[in-house]
């Protein structure tokens, strides 16, 4: 790819955007966008594309949406081609061992997606059983007890039962509340020897009676389960539809209403029921319940579920019925855990398989990453013996943590809580540094969108991802498009040659879109550009007013005579209306050695002040550098001129040596409280212009960050004072 063609129309947070990125004879442009410009817009957008998606604005839907991203041949970029690095995020935990799996970003992925599914169906049955049994108990620990004491897997005792759960049956005890028949005190009394014989008693006469029943029989159609179909026929408008029901007893019955089904249900329970004997068993079994006060829920709810007193004889069985009439009441979603188990087990094996291929690719990602950054843990192979030895498929990330001559492995989330800020970031960077190798391996043609993701690193890792990236450029098959919010990273680049100054940019936003301009003051746009105009131009001269203050102060100290004219040129001064071309040029000529006269030496600074700052007004849009340090230091010194008049104090003006704008501000307030509109505009000129105006050859990313319109209005509000 020698060129990169974008038109963008409403892509997030760009209203337009059409321009020609050049990549023959190099492999890397970079982007400087100040916050808020495009940068995270345009990483969106290539993201869509390597995700297949379509575009839009985020805030205004409605929008009509343009995305052409071609080459020189005029062919959208495919999908695959694109790979978009993001800046830091703070890593979640995945809990279950897929962070640490080495194998390419979209395969981890789809690996994670299987695990998220199969977590995610597990914890819905979990809480539908746990609503169903009417427990409070942990689900899976309980079911395991129930079915697979030895131990085991809860997945495991599922797929023991799912042939059972699959039988077509009717689950009678899935009413029946868990906690209230298995509480701990339930279960001791139980186990106790008079009530196994009491309940054993019970049991025998109560089968039967029930043998000897005209309609209920044992381990079949009993009350309990006659009632059920009461209530579904019931539910389902069965014999409103004229329907009826022939019972087989001594001779067929006929049932054709509800009422009367429920009642020969009842009439027959009754028989049984209402025994004397049977009775008198009850009783017995009563008494010994009663004994224990702590029973009394247990024997409430028997009371009026006597038919449950035959299951008491065998607990566990007892047990094992609910949790099967519990699942079976949640029967799809058991089978919808089960399948989502068993396709993650298949497609996770073949994940880990080609992860195990790509041995050379991991290896060199953990070399790569062990050399170059520079944090306190180095990566290993944590299973590599048993990978190498066949018993493990997919080799998995380990960390060990390094303090001095002591090394401890240490686990993934337990690292990254231990690391700074800085150091996480630098752990960012692994998860990009697979996918990378993959593609630089297999030769794959890849626009590699670098979207920030050195940004707040500290130094020692932030050279070490520049040197990384420079690696990729010298690469063919790699094109490198830099997006940054940080001008030290892009002044960075471009000095250490990752990116040629012809393809530096800087977005310029404009009420139409964003563009894309030259770069300015990449590289000292104080020594390279200001000073050699000092003289030509009135407005680098202008320019070149902080940074010669500044390098005064270093070198003479803060009393130099020329430190305080300049001073009267940022600051409004007794002196700062008298000031004029001349004396600075001899500042100028003092302070460097350098010859050279102005054509206008007797015009004052504060009138050409004022026609630079007019001229600035009706500059086209752009970057318009100078034209910031002009605007903030006009908006200024007009401020302070207008409270200095207002306030009239010479004397406790001139007694001012430090923080000046805000102490005019103090008095101006205390003086004029009920001048609330200049008021605010004054506050808006010391939130705005102070980083704009004491700027140095290191720092003026402020400025650049800043639009000039805000300070063009801004100006415009002061000079309407009054």
């Amino acid at each position: 790819m020698n060129k990169l063609k974008l038109q963008l129309e409403h892509c997030y947070g760009i209203r337009k955007l059409d321009v020609v990125l050049e990549f023959a004879g190099t492999s890397a442009v970079a982007i400087y966008a100040p916050n808020g410009a495009m940068k995270s817009s345009l990483a969106n957008t290539f993201q869509d594309i390597a995700d297949g998606k379509q575009s839009r604005d985020r805030i205004f839907p409605h929008r009509a949406t343009t995305r052409v991203v071609q080459n020189e041949n005029n062919v959208d970029l495919p999908a695959g081609d694109v790979i978009v690095l993001r800046p830091y995020e703070e890593f979640a935990s995945k809990g279950d061992g897929t962070a640490t799996l080495l194998v390419n970003a979209a395969l981890r992925q789809e690996y994670e997606a299987l695990h998220a599914g199969v977590t995610s169906a597990r914890s819905a049955l979990v809480s539908a059983l746990k609503t169903t049994a009417k427990t409070k108990r942990p689900v899976d620990r309980e079911v395991l007890s129930t079915f697979m004491p030895s131990g085991g897997e809860f997945d495991a005792a599922l797929a023991s039962l799912k042939d059972e759960l699959d039988k077509d049956w009717e689950p009678v005890l899935k009413d029946v509340p868990y906690d209230v028949m298995n509480d701990e005190r339930v279960v001791a009394f139980l186990a106790n020897a008079d009530f196994r014989a009491s309940i054993d008693d019970y049991t025998k006469k109560y089968n039967e009676l029930l043998a000897a029943s005209k309609y209920f029989r044992k381990g079949g159609f009993n009350y309990y389960e006659a009632t059920n179909v009461a209530k579904e026929l019931k539910s389902s408008g069965f014999f409103k539809a004229k329907h009826s029901v022939s019972l087989n007893g001594d001779e067929k019955q006929e049932i054709t209403s509800e009422a009367e089904l429920q009642a020969l249900i009842d009439a027959e329970r009754a028989k049984i029921s209402e025994d004397a004997a049977l009775r008198t068993k009850y009783e017995a079994l009563e008494k010994q319940i009663q004994k224990n006060a702590q029973l009394r829920e247990f024997e409430a709810y028997l009371q009026s579920h006597e038919e449950l007193l035959p299951e008491l004889a065998d607990p566990a069985a007892l047990k094992k019925k609910l949790w099967m009439a519990y699942l079976k009441v949640n029967h799809a979603m058991c089978a919808d855990l089960l399948s989502k188990v068993d396709q993650a087990a298949v497609r996770s094996a073949e994940i880990e398989a080609q992860a195990a291929q790509e041995h050379t690719q991991w290896q060199a990602v953990i070399d790569i990453f062990n050399t170059r950054f520079i944090v306190p843990f180095h990566l290993e192979v944590a299973n590599k013996v048993q990978v190498v030895l066949g018993k493990d498929t997919a080799p998995r990330l380990g960390f060990v943590f390094k303090d001095g001559n002591d090394h401890a492995p240490v686990e993934r989330d337990a690292l990254l809580q231990t690391l700074s800020t800085g150091e996480k970031k630098a752990f960012h960077v692994l998860n990009m540094l697979f996918d990378i190798e993959m593609r630089r391996s297999a030769g794959q043609e890849t626009l590699l969108i670098v979207d920030d993701i050195a940004d707040s690193f500290d130094y020692k890792n932030k050279y070490a991802i520049i040197q990384y990236l420079s690696d990729l450029a010298e690469d063919q098959h790699f094109k490198l498009l830099i997006l940054t919010h940080n001008f030290d990273f892009y002044r960075t680049i471009e000095s250490r040659n990752l990116v040629s100054r012809k393809n530096c940019f800087m977005v310029s936003k404009t009420s139409a879109g964003v563009t894309l301009e030259a770069a300015q003051g990449v590289r000292n746009v104080f020594s390279n550009v200001w000073k050699p105009g000092f003289f030509k131009e009135d407005r680098k001269k202008i320019c070149c007013i902080p940074f010669m203050r500044n390098l005064i102060e270093y070198t003479k100290g803060v009393n130099d005579t020329d430190y305080l004219c300049l001073t009267s040129l940022l600051h409004w001064k007794a002196d700062t209306a008298q000031i004029t071309v001349a004396e600075l040029d001899a500042i100028y000529i003092n302070l460097f050695g350098i010859t050279g006269q102005s054509t206008n030496g007797a015009t004052t600074i504060v009138d050409v002040l004022a026609t630079e700052a007019a001229a600035c007004l009706q500059a086209a849009d752009g970057i318009n550098f100078e034209n910031k340090v002009v605007l903030a230091i006009a908006t200024r010194l007009r401020a302070e001129s207008f409270m200095a008049a207002k306030i009239n104090d010479a004397v406790w003006l001139a007694s001012i040596t430090a923080n000046q704008t805000p102490a005019l501000l103090k008095r101006y307030q205390n003086q004029f409280p009920a001048d609330t509109e200049n008021l605010c505009v004054i506050q808006r000129v010391l939130l705005m212009t102070p980083e704009n105006i004491h700027l140095n050859s290191f720092m003026y990313e402020p400025i650049l960050d800043m639009s000039d319109h805000h300070l063009r209005h801004l100006y415009s509000e002061v000079v309407a004072m009054a």
